[in-house]
């Protein structure tokens, strides 16, 4: 694990075993969270040589963490009709997203927006790699993860407990905009990063909305979609407001 946020959230996970800190490396106040949380884990910290980390990883900024596996295993689809869901619970569905990048980073907006779980196929996939965990600051370590064979079967298992499914497509009928989002359990689905949401998953969703493009770009890729639908879309008409405070 290498890179100051994705070492800290490793400690914080409990998976870390020992720190490895290049020499000279500046103590920047990421880098002492990072050695204030090993000092008080107990996780041991060595200094080593620049070189060293280079070939343990890449883009190391000075520290690399060595882990243990998780002590949770990624779920099931089976799971998902016993997982204990809040009443507002939110679900991200990523229907064949095969960046690590995009996989990390749509987690971290999923985990960030107090999202309960997110589920990704088991092929022709992303898995939870270095590279995703880091794209992710380190919300794959502290996210539930189900991983299933088939996407539209995952949506149905969900809607059986009380979840809407909302799908992503920018060919939508109705923007964001349009259509108020339905309050109470979400599933949000969103495609991969070519063809966007597959057939059957789409036709699975109760709700297909698009993220309305003012500028010249036509689509945004999976992972800001799913950080704008989450906050421009799914958050506003789930998350209660102090009293006086505008709703949009």
């Amino acid at each position: 694990m290498a890179g100051k946020r994705a070492v800290l959230e490793a400690i914080r996970a409990g998976i870390a075993i020992e720190l490895l800190v290049a020499e000279g490396t500046s103590r920047t106040p990421g880098l002492r969270e990072a050695l204030r949380a090993a000092a008080e884990a107990g996780v041991s910290v060595r200094t080593v040589a620049r070189a060293e980390l280079d070939t343990q990883a890449t883009d190391h900024q000075g520290v690399v963490a060595h882990v243990r596996p998780p002590a949770a295993e990624a779920l099931s689809e089976r799971d998902l009709a016993t997982f204990p869901f809040a009443a507002d619970a939110i679900a991200v569905i990523l229907d064949g997203v095969t960046d690590p990048q995009n996989l990390g980073a749509a987690a971290r907006s999923a985990e960030a927006a107090g999202a309960s779980m997110i589920v990704t196929r088991t092929r022709r996939a992303a898995d939870v790699t270095p590279a995703a965990i880091r794209a992710s600051a380190g919300a794959l370590l502290h996210l539930p993860h189900a991983r299933v064979a088939n996407i539209p079967r995952a949506i149905e298992r969900l809607q059986e407990v009380g979840f809407t499914a909302v799908g992503l497509a920018d060919d939508a009928d109705d923007g964001i905009y349009d259509r108020p989002c339905p309050v109470g359990r979400i599933a949000l689905v969103a495609g991969d990063e070519g063809g966007g949401l597959s057939r059957l998953a789409r036709e699975r969703c109760d709700v297909v909305v698009s993220i309305p493009m003012r500028g010249r770009v036509s689509s945004l890729n999976v992972s800001a979609s799913v950080a704008a639908a989450l906050y421009g879309y799914v958050l506003p008409a789930n998350v209660p407001r102090p009293s006086g405070s505008p709703r949009r």
